[in-house]
């Protein structure tokens, strides 16, 4: 594989979701950090989050379950890697289901008047067909937060 190939492989394995939601990035940001908001929102569709834990400071870790519509429960687990609330925050990703090294996902609040536009940054996905996974699970969790922020 030369560089180039190499590039475009990785370029793949990236994925940027962007929305924009009616509410500020503080409101966002404690919604995506503070377990018991967390859980009300978290999830793609047709999946829950029954349980969660953060230990919001660089170098602590969260678990957040997904629990499936079949009933099984499949673990996001990782470390903060950087923590500016309210605009930013970054974190390792692996799933109880993973062997591979860790994902890192970057989240961005930017300020838009009356929105906030989110992006998350989802890198090191192993596979292609994780990133189409992740796509769908991340629209999902967008769609959650969205509806909670609003109610």
């Amino acid at each position: 594989m030369n560089i180039k190939e190499t590039q475009k492989a990785n370029e793949q394995r990236r994925l940027v979701i962007k929305r924009v939601i009616f509410s500020t990035p503080e409101r966002i940001f404690d919604a995506w950090t503070q377990p018991q908001l967390l859980t009300q929102w978290w999830g793609p569709k047709n999946v829950t989050c029954p349980s969660t834990e953060i230990d919001l400071r660089v170098g602590g870790r969260y678990r957040i379950a997904n629990q499936m519509p079949d009933g099984s429960t499949v673990w996001i687990t990782g470390v903060f890697e950087e923590i500016d609330r309210p605009i930013k925050l970054v974190y390792s990703w692996s799933t109880s289901s993973q062997k591979q090294p860790s994902e890192r996902v970057s989240i961005f609040l930017q300020s838009q008047e009356d929105a906030t536009q989110v992006t998350i940054v989802h890198e090191n996905i192993p596979t292609q067909q994780l990133v189409i996974s992740h796509s769908a699970g991340w629209d999902g969790c967008l769609d959650g937060l969205a509806s909670f922020i609003h109610h």
